[in-house]
């Protein structure tokens, strides 16, 4: 991970740069209360909304403002269909963004669409709530509010998140948030591969092997067809950066935990940019679509980068119930 930073936005500069806001709730009176004020306010602007929430709180919102002036100009977007990789979060919220402000001020409502996230998710997504402030540091002028239930996360899922926003929202009450960490995002440690797990080292000519040493280790879990396919274009995607860029060789293990098939590779090489693989990918770019492509197909990418030890990127893949 390079040593990238971010800046605090001030409350004064919300027109004109993307303003990144977190919303501790407690309950769901809470949650419609911040969330309706916000919309009414960015709709007596003209300001387009976009939420994207889990599906019994568009639930709320919609009967809320069913019937209402507020509702013209407010999208929801189906959170689920992009599953449960934030990796693939920033991409959709840039496509929006670029289609609706048309140099005016837009608005966004956004919350984990988890309802019994793993630590591997909660840890990834609140990476993505760090790499939210990189990724629109130049974009048009935006307001993003996060909502984080109180009562129902854990208190460690909601400190990450105040630690991720450079604003708050707070009693009915918008402004700069104290709590915030103008640092390269703290990286929890990766958990040790379960016992037993699989290894194979490869080089090149032996992405044949990496392939059938994952088919192996997938068939006996019950998964198959689409979603094998799916994580062995993955997997060659990565092992193959592993040759090209990584020193010319990498370790992958395999094993399962939580439900999840998870491959890792381990090579010597180094990724400098944090948003590599959450950028959509332009027509005319040569190269750099692997890492993109790795976040549309696995259902979760964890990538630990540095130039002392290297990359380990883990793939998961949820096994058939």
């Amino acid at each position: 991970m390079s040593e990238n930073s971010t800046t605090r936005p001030a409350a004064s500069a919300q027109d004109s740069a993307f303003r990144h806001e977190l919303y501790p709730y407690d309950g769901d009176a809470q949650f419609l209360d911040g969330a309706m004020s916000f919309i009414r306010d960015a709709r007596a602007g003209s300001e387009p909304v976009l939420v994207a929430v889990a599906e019994p709180k568009e639930r709320m919102l919609r009967t809320e403002l069913a019937g209402t002036d507020a509702a013209d100009g407010v999208t929801f977007l189906d959170a689920a269909a992009l599953g449960r990789n934030p990796g693939r979060l920033i991409p959709a919220w840039r496509d929006w963004v670029s289609k609706a402000a048309e140099g005016s001020p837009v608005r966004g409502i956004s919350e984990s669409v988890w309802s019994d996230p793993s630590p591997a998710e909660s840890g990834e997504f609140g990476y993505h709530e760090w790499l939210l402030n990189l990724a629109f540091a130049r974009s048009p002028a935006w307001w993003l509010l996060c909502p984080y239930d109180t009562a129902a996360l854990e208190p460690a899922v909601v400190e990450s998140a105040r630690r991720c926003h450079p604003m708050l929202l707070s009693e009915g009450a918008h402004g700069p948030n104290g709590s915030y960490v103008e640092e390269p995002y703290a990286f929890p440690e990766l958990t040790p591969a379960a016992s037993p797990h699989q290894e194979l080292s490869y080089q090149r000519g032996r992405l044949p092997a990496v392939r059938a040493h994952i088919t192996a280790c997938a068939t006996p879990h019950g998964l198959g067809g689409t979603r094998l396919r799916e994580l062995l274009i993955a997997a060659s995607e990565i092992a193959a950066n592993s040759i090209k860029h990584g020193g010319g060789r990498g370790v992958l293990r395999t094993w399962v935990e939580d439900a999840d098939l998870i491959c890792e590779f381990h090579d010597s090489g180094h990724l400098r940019d944090p948003l590599v693989g959450r950028l959509r990918p332009t027509a005319d770019q040569i190269g750099g679509r692997g890492l993109w492509l790795v976040q549309q197909l696995c259902d979760l990418v964890r990538i630990r980068s540095t130039a002392e030890a290297g990359t380990t990127v883990r793939l998961h893949t949820r096994l058939p119930e």
